[in-house]
């Protein structure tokens, strides 16, 4: 029995950080995402400090981690909760020198197994997989195949997180094989519907068909 969950990601610019906030407090209300990570590419750090500022009480109070992209001087400096970093970011134990043995650090090792069982062994709390699909925020990645969650799932118990292009429509193949997160951003604050409907629509489908 698989319980796959929601990995909320930031939309790439937040311009109404206030209207933003309340919007994320009603989402972070659902039991299906576990955690929302601020991903804001080309932007100050002291606007991405703001932004924390604004939004870390909000997850705080709904009891969901604020992980942050790439950047773990600030994870540091916000106390928040953790750190997502890329292959080309830095080393993981650069990071967790930076963060602290307490903090959440997750890894991102696109298509490949050697980079996660790498990661896994030095102490990442997750690992994440991806683009599985065409993705909107990153529209040059390489796609990779679903084996490698089915393979992960049922030979480590790091958890691991699908990431890329995934939407209402195509996020079912990655959860049979295995994901325990789903990493979404386009999926649920693109949705024609609007971001709460997205949710409570994937919340249908996962209570229905979480399994393995």
């Amino acid at each position: 029995m698989s319980n796959c969950k929601i990995y909320l990601i930031s939309p790439p610019k937040i311009t109404n950080p206030i209207v933003f906030r309340d919007l994320l407090d009603q989402l972070l209300s659902f039991k299906i995402i576990e955690c929302f990570q601020l991903r804001i590419k080309n932007e100050l750090d002291k606007e991405i400090l703001k932004l924390i500022k604004t939004l870390h009480p909000i997850c705080k109070k709904n009891n969901k981690p604020l992980i942050i992209n790439d950047k773990p001087t600030i994870v540091k400096e916000t106390n928040c909760e953790g750190v997502h970093i890329g292959p080309l970011d830095m080393p993981y134990e650069d990071a967790r020198n930076i963060v602290g043995e307490n903090a959440i650090i997750g890894v991102t090792c696109k298509g490949s197994r050697h980079a996660a069982i790498e990661a896994a062994e030095k102490g990442a709390d997750y690992v994440a997989f991806g683009s599985f699909y065409n993705s909107p925020t990153k529209n040059d990645a390489k796609l990779i195949n679903t084996d490698i969650l089915q393979i992960w799932s049922t030979t480590t118990t790091v958890p691991c997180v699908a990431i890329g292009g995934i939407n209402l429509e195509n996020c079912m193949p990655l959860i049979k094989a295995g994901a325990d997160f789903l990493a979404i951003s386009s999926g649920i604050w693109s949705f024609s519907m609007g971001p709460i409907r997205a949710i409570e629509l994937f919340e249908e489908k996962l209570l229905k068909n979480n399994f393995k």
